[in-house]
């Protein structure tokens, strides 16, 4: 049976087929002028008609009853308006505090970070402090800042002073993300000036938009894209040490914060470098020698015996050579010790310039006396190289008190193990070489 004829059939069941025909709110009106007509016209029609006493009251509590629930409709309406109003309010006031909630959240989160980031410093200060080798010291503190403030993102520098110039920085550590980048501003860019010639930090969140430098030359300097920036100075006891900065190609990635907190560690890095720096000096000091910066007799002992093991141990030949400057005495007498600490300078810079290609261990031995060891090294061809510097020192020329000056040495070599069993016994067969040289007559090479 199709549709058609099913609803032909449900209709002919239903009463008033018609009525339902017509669409709701048709419907719906005819429901409310029949209900008009029975409740009001009817009552109102059977009492101007009858002229009954009851149709009378009927139509006055009709009118009664019609005009209460006018009011209560009208009343209902006014709560229904009342309780959207107060809805609205409702659901504005949820909306402020749902996002005042938020903005907390967000602090609080931000607050968190923050206490976190300071709860670390006492591990920082523990970390940095673990060693007292500068190195070590330099690697840490900058991989602390570079993973605390810049997540391992960017390039992080640290310069220290270089001693050799005033007011005058060097590279010495940097941690970046791209392994391959290459740091060209070895003695800091017009950014790091500005701190070390400020002494304080700063803060850079978009350099497009900073008066304070010139982009166009920055750019000419960088062969990478800088954005924004956090650097401050590391200073201890008012003495400038260096300058610690974190950059990035991206605008706004460091906050007011954020400097906060790396002043806060330079502040403690400051004193560990200082302390690392004091550290070298000493352990330098008591490696090299203070006038000649040459090895120490006492490092060259130390040097000695171990390049002796190594050469018992592996079989390879050994040489040491001794020499002496001829009529030392001469020069402090007649030019004053003054001049004699020029001679020794100016021997010991000539020593490092004519084996600077030779791996060999230079040392001060004592009063006019200087030590080398080649390592791996057969006596004869050491005693080529000690001709040479023997032939380079009589040429070379040296200023006293306005005179040029000529001074010569008296070379001994030996060799490990063919002149001596022991590292003493190889200084004492050197010595004696040294010795003969000095009695057939010096400026020259004598061996065992």
């Amino acid at each position: 049976m199709t549709r058609i004829a099913k609803n032909q059939s449900y209709n002919k069941r239903r009463p008033f087929p018609l009525f339902f025909a017509v669409p709701s709110f048709l419907r719906v009106t005819l429901g409310i002028a029949l209900l008009s007509t029975l409740c009001i016209f009817l009552p109102v029609f059977l009492a101007s008609k009858l002229h009954q006493p009851i149709f009378r009251l009927l139509l006055f509590s009709y009118l009664s009853n019609i005009f209460v629930i006018y009011l209560l409709i009208k009343i209902n309406t006014n709560k229904k308006h009342r309780l959207e109003f107060e809805i609205r309010d409702i659901q504005e006031k949820g909306n402020i505090l749902s996002d005042e909630n938020f903005r907390e959240r967000k602090h609080k989160a931000a607050l968190q970070e923050k206490i976190n980031r300071y709860n670390n410093l006492k591990e920082i200060i523990d970390e940095i402090n673990k060693d007292l080798d500068l190195d070590y010291i330099a690697n840490r503190l900058s991989a602390i800042a570079f993973s605390l403030l810049a997540n391992n993102r960017g390039v992080c520098i640290l310069y220290l002073m270089d001693s050799r110039f005033p007011l005058s920085l060097s590279l010495f550590k940097t941690k970046k993300d791209d392994k391959a980048l290459v740091i060209k501003a070895k003695e800091g860019d017009p950014l790091d000036l500005w701190v070390l010639r400020h002494t304080s930090p700063l803060l850079i969140e978009d350099i497009r938009k900073d008066f304070r430098f010139d982009l166009e030359t920055l750019e000419a300097q960088h062969i990478r894209p800088i954005s924004s920036l956090i650097s401050a100075p590391l200073i201890s006891n008012q003495k400038m040490i260096g300058i610690l900065r974190l950059d990035n190609s991206l605008a706004g990635f460091y906050s007011q914060d954020d400097l906060r907190l790396l002043v806060t560690i330079c502040d403690m890095g400051a004193v560990a470098l200082e302390n690392g720096q004091l550290f070298q000096k000493t352990r330098e000091l008591a490696l090299h020698d203070e006038l000649t910066s040459l090895y120490t007799k006492r490092y060259f002992f130390e040097r000695l015996k171990e390049e002796c093991k190594r050469s018992a141990r592996q079989g390879s030949p050994l040489s040491l050579l001794m020499l002496d400057i001829d009529y030392f005495k001469d020069y402090n007498d007649n030019f004053g010790h003054i001049s004699g600490d020029l001679v020794l300078k100016s021997l010991s810079e000539l020593i490092r310039l004519v084996f600077k290609d030779s791996s060999c261990i230079i040392s001060r031995f004592g009063g006019e006396e200087f030590c080398i060891i080649f390592s791996s090294t057969k006596k004869e061809k050491a005693y080529k190289m000690a001709e040479d510097l023997r032939g380079h020192v009589e040429k070379a020329k040296i200023t006293l008190r306005g005179q040029e000056r000529n001074i010569t040495v008296s070379i001994g070599v030996a060799a490990f193990p063919a002149d001596a069993k022991d590292p003493d016994e190889l200084i004492f067969k050197a010595d004696r070489a040294m010795y003969e040289a000095k009695q057939k007559g010096r400026n020259r090479v004598c061996g065992v």
